[in-house]
């Protein structure tokens, strides 16, 4: 067994999330003595998921010490670990970050990544996480990891390294959603008998080595098992697309996919041929925050179903695999781990810019984090991820110092909002966003009476546009039958999208 320590977690007001991870931290013995230690904005939702978390600790009888508290800084105090999986702007900024563009022809299914909405996001969240790695240093153990869930996931992890000074490592589930796709179009009873080689950035990693029972699988075999799905051939056309050309698979759903390059959805009469409706992750237009808004009580309602579940004694068989306990488990007790992380590149991913943060293999024990190196992307992904890893860069440099020329730079280069909108509606479009988030911008508050200045003389027109791709309007039984149906499977609530 170790030492007792602590782990923090910020942004614990995501219900649903914090439970899964609570509760895979529980699922192994060596991390049952130890203090969790929650901290929020929202005193609410910090007392039901510590009324949740209480219960299961009592019902099993863990030793376990379950703190909460909206000082950030006192939630650190001492702390092994710090979790982040904030969402900066709440539900308010991320309807500008999908709305505004809109106007403008940027069709986004989730603006998190990158496209104009993502790099606003960035903007947001990367000036929280430079507050938070200052409560890090200033009140944390000396030996602090962050592990990083939210998004923009590149970007706020490149900030917290270059600029915030913590160790930093990023996660993400997409790789291992894509994994069972793949074990699935193979006919793997057992998706273990898949293994695989992933690499590139966060939301554009690809599958560039696939084994299945030890025998190297071809492109054209997952093209046939892809094509022959009966739903995966419907709902996953673009990345069946990017693996005909590319030769590789995607991590990524369909509805990101598309919004990272610059082919599927610039023309709203060609977008509905390559996205599908069935479930808003394929490419709805604003699909995940119409599923934010519409399920924005929803851990109201389940409140008292997760604390019935409470009573039910942990089953370690049923623990996910979000990386953050198989993580923390692995450096304190050496027991190794293999997964996918977000890190600095320094010679990981060869053809790949070395300053970038990378989405690749590596093993973690007592040791530490120890990342695979020398991997090579195909020309094809490489040139697409170098794409996304300039916008970042751009982003993240705009974010640090409040720079509007700079933001706006990085919007222009984005490979959607290019492909779509002209340098001037790009500068409005900015100006625009600026002014409506102004509010979560304090690096920018020297330039928003500018903005607003340019808007009022502006003469780009802009359109009253819905989107190429949006659900019709639903009824509250749907909305209710949607809810049930996500139960088994990841929250609204939860920051990070694959």
């Amino acid at each position: 067994m170790t030492a007792p320590f602590k782990i923090a977690i910020i942004g614990a007001g995501s219900v649903g999330f914090t439970r899964t991870l609570v509760k895979d931290l529980l699922s192994a013995p060596a991390l049952q003595d130890i203090e969790i230690a929650l901290t929020d904005i929202n005193e609410h939702n910090l007392s039901m998921i510590r009324q949740i978390l209480d219960r299961i600790v009592e019902v099993n009888g863990f030793p376990t010490r379950i703190t909460a508290t909206t000082d950030r800084r006192r939630a650190l105090e001492g702390a092994r670990y710090a979790i982040n999986c904030v969402r900066m702007g709440g539900l308010e900024a991320f309807a500008d970050d999908i709305r505004i563009p809109l106007k403008y022809g940027v069709d986004q299914c989730v603006g998190d990544t990158i496209c104009a909405g993502g790099i606003m996001y960035g903007q947001r969240s990367v000036r929280a996480i430079l507050d938070f790695c200052e409560d890090i240093r200033a009140e944390a153990d000396s030996g602090v990891r962050l592990l990083n869930y939210a998004n923009p996931m590149a970007m706020n992890t490149w900030a917290a390294i270059d600029h915030g000074g913590v160790d930093t490592i990023g996660l993400c589930h997409g790789v291992q959603h894509g994994w069972r796709q793949i074990g699935e179009v193979l006919g793997a009873e057992d998706p273990h008998d898949v293994e695989y080689i992933c690499s590139g950035i966060n939301h554009q990693t690809w599958y560039v080595d696939v084994r299945y029972k030890g025998r190297r699988v071809t492109r054209d075999e997952l093209i046939e098992g892809f094509e022959r799905h009966p739903v995966y051939s419907k709902q996953e056309k673009v990345r069946i697309d990017v693996l005909k050309r590319f030769g590789v698979y995607s991590t990524e759903s369909n509805g990101h996919l598309s919004e990272y390059l610059p082919w599927y959805r610039k023309r709203p009469e060609e977008t509905q041929r390559w996205i599908d409706l069935s479930e808003w992750i394929h490419g709805e237009t604003g699909g995940y925050l119409r599923v934010c808004t519409e399920g924005r009580n929803w851990f109201e309602e389940e409140f008292p179903r997760y604390l019935a579940e409470a009573d039910t004694p942990l089953d370690p068989a049923k623990r996910s695999d979000e990386h953050a306990s198989h993580i923390i488990e692995a450096l304190e007790t050496g027991k190794v781990y293999r997964g996918h992380f977000n890190v600095k590149n320094r010679g990981l991913v060869t053809n790949l810019a070395q300053d970038a943060i990378v989405e690749t293999t590596g093993f973690v024990d007592r040791f530490g984090l120890n990342m695979v190196a020398g991997i090579t992307l195909p020309d094809a992904c490489a040139t697409i991820c170098e794409a996304s890893i300039n916008v970042q860069r751009m982003a993240v440099k705009a974010a640090i110092h409040g720079d509007v020329d700079m933001l706006k730079l990085a919007m222009l280069n984005d490979p959607l909002t290019g492909a779509i909108c002209t340098p001037d509606e790009v500068w409005q479009m900015t100006d625009e966003m600026l002014v409506a988030q102004a509010k979560w911008l304090p690096q920018y508050a020297h330039a928003i009476d500018a903005a607003k200045a340019r808007l009022a003389k502006s003469t780009v027109a802009t359109r009253d546009w819905q989107g190429a791709a949006s659900m019709p309007v639903r009824s509250v039984e749907q909305m209710r039958a949607d809810r049930e149906k996500r139960r088994g499977g990841v929250a609204p609530d939860q920051q990070v999208v694959a």
